[in-house]
Formats: C-alpha cells, structure tokens, sequence
C-alpha cells in the first residue's frame, strides 16, 4: 500500500521580543519585512506576523507566546540573490550589517542582529 507523501513546511518562527512595537518597525521599516498580521485577540496577546520578501516562511513576534526568559534565535538565513545590493540597502536603512565574508565556492554571507539579539546570516551563492 502506498503511503501519502509527508510534507513538512517550515512556514513560521517565533523569535522573541522584549519591545514589539521597537521589533515590527525594525523588521517592517528596515529590514523589509511585510507586515502580514497585528492582531491582538484577547487575554492579553498581540501577535505580529512579517515575511521577508519572496519567502514562503514568515516571523512571529508578540506578546503571550514565548516566555519573557526566552533566548534569542541565531543563525537564522535570508538566502538573497545579490548580497552586496541587499547589504547596501539594509546600511542605507540603518541597519548594521557586518562586511561580506567571502567562503569560497561561490558562497558569501553578512550578517546583522535585531534589537533582542536575534541573528541572522544573508547568504548568497553563485555558481
């Protein structure tokens, strides 16, 4: 008997935010993000919803989700098509990104950090 196949979409990631209104402008003003969702459904929860352009998976932050000791996410990878563009554009948007660090076989990263400590890696690789 055949089996159905087993998809599994990484479609949402939770990062945790001490300040979500100083965590939307940063994702939505700077970085890019759309904002999809801010919506506050009751008992005290707000849930804030942005996507990186062209991305299938999309952030959340808020309040009543994560707990207030939650550590920050590292290493997260927006994978772009021309990193010193995308670089440029984030600098010109003050946000600080690090030099490009060339790794050989066609692979290059920068990298920047939200206000909370949550990380993350521009990747680009050509071939």
């Amino acid at each position: 008997m055949d089996r159905p196949a087993m998809d599994m979409r990484l479609e949402l990631i939770p990062l945790p935010s001490a300040d979500i209104a100083r965590s939307k402008a940063f994702y939505a003003e700077r970085v890019g993000f759309n904002l999809d969702h801010d919506v506050e459904p009751g008992n005290g929860m707000r849930i804030v919803q942005l996507t990186p352009p062209g991305s299938a998976c999309s952030i959340v932050i808020g309040t009543g989700m994560l707990g207030s000791s939650a550590s920050p996410v590292k290493g997260l990878h927006l994978v772009v098509d021309d990193l010193a563009l995308v670089r440029s554009t984030l600098l010109d948007r003050g946000v600080e990104v690090s030099d490009i660090s060339d790794m050989g076989g066609g692979v290059r990263y920068a990298y920047f950090s939200d206000p909370d400590g949550n990380s993350w890696a521009l990747q680009e690789i050509t071939r």
